[in-house]
């Protein structure tokens, strides 16, 4: 890949690839480092990548540190979780896009990611296949489940717009 390419890479995917990330992580400033960092490891690998799979690659690498970062971050507390859902069964919400994204809070980082990667940014299953490491029947699968998750906490009548 040339210099030229690479530019070309940074015009073409980087904002795809920041709201692919920003959406699994929820902040703007991680999701940004974890961007800037996919990018600054395809510069090292130009040379091995061709121009054709960059995207790929991109978002690839960039899933891998999205991972990594959750895991070096991810703090859990049960009890805090637990008084969260009793919450949530106290109040009357009414704004869709806090209950979706509750919904998808609720879901593991695997199911999250082909949701946004599908639904939102709209990648074929092959594309997506390629960027988690995953066939394409797996990413069907896993899509399905996703889905199923979804729609069973979105059917609650709490969470009835």
């Amino acid at each position: 890949m040339t210099e030229k390419e690479y530019n070309k890479c940074v015009d073409l995917y980087s904002d795809n690839l920041f709201r692919f990330i920003v959406k699994n992580l929820e902040h703007a400033e991680d999701a940004r480092d974890v961007v800037q960092n996919a990018f600054e490891i395809l510069w090292k690998h130009c040379n091995d990548v061709p121009f054709e799979k960059a995207k790929s690659y991109l978002f690839t690498v960039a899933y891998h540190n999205m991972i990594d970062h959750v895991r070096k971050t991810k703090r859990v507390s049960l009890v805090e979780e637990f008084r969260e859902e009793a919450k949530v069964t106290e109040q009357k919400i009414h704004n869709a896009r806090a209950i979706i994204e509750k919904a998808l809070n609720r879901l593991s980082d695997v199911q999250r990611s082909l949701i946004v990667l599908k639904d939102y940014e709209g990648y074929s299953y092959e594309e997506i296949g390629e960027i988690m490491k995953l066939n394409p029947s797996q990413v069907k699968v896993y899509l399905h489940r996703a889905r199923a998750h979804l729609k069973e906490y979105l059917v609650k009548m709490e969470n009835v717009i």
